[in-house]
């Protein structure tokens, strides 16, 4: 079977994350802080916060950006629901601005019309679908028009490249940018996730939160009494200064995601020569767009890769297209099911008639196989079975 995606591992990760199992730290030790420092430096930006998924993440940066109940979020309707219930631990509430067709990004159109009727925004959670950038200049503009702070959700895009060749998270555009190393994302951690941000108030907030609420930092302590003996902190003492979480990384996870990041560059670099295979094989045929994503290829992490196909126009169905492409030994998959969909967020009063450009994306969509270590002959195979099926 050749999946849809899959991670890349060679013995490079294996022995890391063996060095990390015979040191004196699996968890809390250095190599947390050094994979920060690697990514910080690689993306271009002052401060980076590993925790222990892209979810956790999320939701770290959204009670950094103050959502509180009544306050709103808005985010795409095509994505992981991840981006949507971060808002919602918080207590915040959801809104929705419709995708741009092309890009399948969120439509700066869309969410100014958003903005102007709702007036408690509190932050903007624009996603990089399939690792291609937004056009956050437009949206950090909207955003901050409407005193909304705006989070980048490129748990797709580590990579990345904005149009003026800045990667993804280096947060130009926006207060934080979070990130995922789950095992089908450009890079592993098994699970894993950060958060990158210029702003040292934002980073002291996320470091605490993510364990606990207790200080790590150098920041005041506030009950002096029992902090201090004779003038001295006291080598027993902390705080837990707010309510947090036990979102930490472990350093296992860390080791091999470090590894894993020497590697990047080149990990991109096939994904968007495989990507040329598809568009080139794909143009020439009929039914269905070379790809769901048409501009951007020489920027995009290409996460995935996605055909719209006018399932209208055949005697199969999506699923059973799926179906068989799986006789063939070939995975597919739907990126994602508009969260809207979802029964939690209908019971809620969402309503994807109100998604238009979302709606006829998801009855089209189609994720093929995209990973690092697809040969030349298993991208054939895909290729030539879809041209078989539906070609």
């Amino acid at each position: 079977m050749i999946p849809y995606g899959k991670h890349h591992i060679d013995e490079d990760d294996i022995q890391a994350v063996v060095d990390i199992l015979r040191s004196s730290y699996l968890t809390q030790g250095p190599t947390v802080e050094a994979f920060e420092n690697a990514v910080a430096e690689y993306v271009g930006v002052k401060y980076a916060v590993a925790v222990s998924s892209g979810t956790a993440a999320l939701h770290l940066s959204a009670l950094a950006a103050e959502v509180v109940p009544g306050t709103s979020v808005v985010t795409s309707p095509i994505t992981f629901v991840s981006s949507a219930n971060a808002a919602r631990y918080c207590g915040g509430d959801v809104l929705f601005a419709d995708i741009d067709s092309e890009t399948i990004n969120m439509s700066p159109v869309a969410l100014r019309e958003v903005l102007s009727r709702n007036s408690n925004v509190k932050a903007v959670i624009p996603v990089h679908f399939a690792g291609l950038p937004c056009d956050m200049v437009a949206i950090k503009n909207l955003a901050d028009n409407a005193g909304a702070v705006v989070i980048e959700d490129a748990a797709h895009a580590l990579g990345a490249t904005y149009p003026n060749g800045k990667r993804v998270g280096c947060c130009e555009n926006s207060l934080m940018t979070i990130f995922s190393f789950h095992p089908v994302k450009a890079i592993a951690a098994g699970e894993g996730g950060m958060i990158t941000t210029n702003d040292e108030a934002t980073y002291r907030k996320l470091i605490r939160s993510r364990s606990h609420g207790i200080n790590k930092l150098d920041d005041p302590l506030l009950v002096e009494a029992e902090a201090f003996t004779d003038g001295e902190q006291n080598p027993w003492y902390y705080e837990m200064q707010e309510l947090g979480f036990h979102y930490r990384i472990t350093d296992i996870q860390c080791g091999l995601v470090l590894s894993q990041l020497k590697k990047l560059d080149s990990f991109i670099s096939r994904r968007r020569e495989l990507v040329k295979n598809y568009d080139l094989a794909f143009t020439k045929m009929n039914n269905f767009l070379a790809s769901a994503q048409t501009t951007g290829r020489d920027q995009s992490g290409h996460h995935l890769y996605v055909l719209r196909i006018d399932f209208k126009k055949f005697a199969l169905t999506r699923s059973q297209v799926m179906k068989k492409l799986k006789e063939y030994g070939i995975g597919s998959q739907v990126h994602y099911i508009p969260v809207p969909i979802h029964p939690y967020y209908k019971k809620l009063g969402y309503n994807m008639n109100d998604y238009p450009n979302a709606q006829d994306y998801y009855i089209e969509a189609l994720s093929i196989p995209l990973f690092h270590d697809l040969t030349s002959d298993e991208q054939k195979k895909v290729i030539f079975t879809i041209n078989k099926i539906i070609g």
